[in-house]
């Protein structure tokens, strides 16, 4: 960060001292020790690094995330959509990595793709040292990064296993996706001109660019991912998101995406504005249901519930964990007594508390004054991993 320091002396005379540079967040790591693939110098824009920030051992989940900053691929926003995300994302318990990747307009793709995959394998590569699991790390981006983050998305590979390189024997798939206000397409015309052009030149080959408009590449092999924009982005248009989350959906990868209707482009975390600045606790909350934050084994589940000595007619019931704060609760709902949910959505192998809610009937007039709590979490169940089924006649 450059700051302009104005300083009053004694004597009266002013001087101005420009362009001190503070150094924050640890120390760079270079993703290749002995030179990136490709590089044309030995200048710091040649060479691609990571920064680790290793969460807190007391809340640690053992989650890591790679964080891809934007910049149009001619720039890195690593304050605002790198360091500040990668310590929020301390904050929740996960490891978090920043890539700076390699740049245009002197890199094209793939250079940048390289390094993203080197730096997501690199975490994968140390997971024990990092006390990370190396089937929970995902990847995320803004902007520009959210393409690269994308394309890392949907052109991985398993690994090199005959390399002598610990790092490239590692699968570059990240285990799930976060795009945040990203680029998708290269090709439509809502497509940033200025991020194709840094990526791919001037005239690339249509081949080209068709692949990596991501929209089209999405596969039931795409991670999962989580997406947050905004209606009123006028640098990168929100049709972005909707194609990919379409193209998502399309190929039964679960996904879920925030589109909120204020809010301009390159925001970051949002910190001081009040509405926008809840997307990072929607990607918490994704994280959780989606058990990035906690390695848990689900088991399927159905089961039948009484109410007064009648069929419950229409609420739900909820099994949340005990004891594992990180692990996520499964709620389902009940008609005519009964429900089910399968292994995917089921509840956390393990002792959990249990709540059901009744919420009436389902008829043109009101039956109860509001919702009621018709079992506190006093009622426990021990999930199995096989097949569950629970009986409750309640009072």
């Amino acid at each position: 960060m450059n700051r302009v320091l104005a300083i009053w002396l004694t004597s009266g005379v002013f001087f101005s001292l420009t362009s001190l540079t503070f150094a924050a967040g640890p120390d760079p790591i270079p993703l290749w020790p002995n030179g990136a693939p490709g590089a044309l110098g030995k200048e710091a824009t040649d060479i691609p690094q990571l920064r680790i920030y290793p969460a807190d051992p007391a809340i640690a989940t053992g989650a890591c995330v790679v964080v891809l900053p934007g910049g149009g691929y001619g720039h890195l926003a690593t304050d605002h959509e790198g360091h500040q995300v990668a310590t929020w994302l301390n904050s929740i318990g996960v490891t978090s990595a920043v890539v700076s990747y390699r740049l245009g307009p002197k890199y094209h793709h793939p250079a940048p793709l390289e390094d993203a995959q080197r730096g997501l394998r690199y975490m994968r590569a140390n997971a024990a040292e990092l006390k990370i699991d190396p089937q929970r790390v995902g990847i995320m981006g803004f902007s520009a990064g959210g393409h690269l983050a994308s394309t890392v998305s949907t052109h991985f590979d398993a690994g090199d296993k005959a390399s002598s390189d610990p790092v490239a024997q590692q699968s570059s798939r990240p285990d799930f996706a976060i795009l945040a206000y990203p680029v998708i397409s290269l090709k439509s015309s809502f497509a940033h001109a200025g991020s194709r052009k840094n990526l791919l030149g001037d005239n690339p080959d249509p081949a080209l660019v068709e692949s990596l408009s991501n929209e089209t590449q999405v596969t039931k092999d795409t991670p999962p991912t989580f997406i947050f924009h905004t209606a009123e982005d006028k640098g990168v248009p929100v049709d972005n998101a909707i194609v990919y989350y379409q193209a998502l959906q399309k190929n039964g990868v679960p996904a879920e995406m925030h589109i909120y209707q204020k809010g301009p482009h390159g925001v970051g975390l949002a910190p001081k504005d009040p509405v926008l600045n809840t997307w990072k606790e929607r990607l918490a909350d994704w994280m959780k249901v989606n058990g990035f934050l906690a390695k848990v084994e689900r088991a399927p589940m159905k089961g039948t519930i009484n109410l007064h000595g009648k069929p419950l007619r229409w609420g739900s019931v909820t099994f949340t964990p005990v004891k594992n704060d990180h692990a996520p609760a499964t709620c389902a709902m009940v008609a005519h007594g009964k429900f089910a949910v399968d292994r995917a959505s089921g509840p956390v192998v393990g002792l959990n508390e249990i709540v059901v809610c009744n919420l009436g009937d389902v008829v043109p007039w009101p039956t109860i004054e509001e919702f009621e709590v018709a079992a506190e979490p006093q009622l426990t169940f021990d999930v199995r991993p096989e097949q569950n089924e629970v009986a409750l006649d309640l009072k």
